[in-house]
């Protein structure tokens, strides 16, 4: 974002507040991920993250574990939830909580979904490359974070990756360099 000249800027500091209190409040409406950015900040109470990511892990926990007429209708869900997850970060700058959800998103579809997951042949392959994918993801948003982290993330992260190796994802997962254990 180019910034502005500063005679511009000048000008712009030296309007009747009521006038810029009209220009900001037109340009934010303008932009829809800052003005939901703005009330998750200003208007929301102490606890709204909190409330935020529970609705998010009830919607992570309750479709990976129905019935799904094909791995790529599982995909599918798991695409749209991570997306909920990415949008949820930048929203509230949660970047902890995108990655303890991602890492049950992932738990779960492994744990709930032996036989989307159990072999790899054509139908199933888009899926368990995507799980080994966002594995290896969500393993360097964790090398990011503070070291004290790593000890929080570990426990969810080696339960992940024991059952990535036991799915038919083993061989993405070693070809990508994914770790047995962390």
């Amino acid at each position: 974002m180019p910034a502005l000249p500063p005679d511009l800027r000048k000008a712009l500091l030296g309007l009747p507040q009521k006038e810029k209190d009209q220009l900001l409040t037109r340009l934010v409406s303008q932009d829809a991920v800052l003005t939901e950015q703005l009330a998750f900040r200003l208007l929301e109470g102490d606890d709204a993250l909190e409330v935020r990511r529970q609705r998010l892990q009830q919607q992570v926990d309750d479709p990976v574990r129905g019935f799904h007429q094909t791995p790529n209708d599982l995909l599918h869900i798991v695409r749209q939830l991570q997306q909920r997850l990415t949008y949820h970060c930048k929203i509230t700058g949660d970047t902890q909580g995108e990655i303890e959800l991602t890492l049950r998103l992932l738990t779960n579809v492994l744990r709930h979904q032996p036989e989307a997951t159990g072999r790899l042949h054509g139908p199933t392959q888009p899926l368990l490359q995507h799980l080994a994918r966002r594995t290896a993801e969500v393993i360097k948003s964790i090398q990011k974070l503070h070291e004290d982290y790593h000890v929080e993330f570990a426990p969810a992260l080696n339960e992940l990756l024991v059952l990535l190796y036991a799915s038919a994802a083993a061989p993405l997962a070693r070809e990508l360099g994914i770790p047995r254990e962390w």
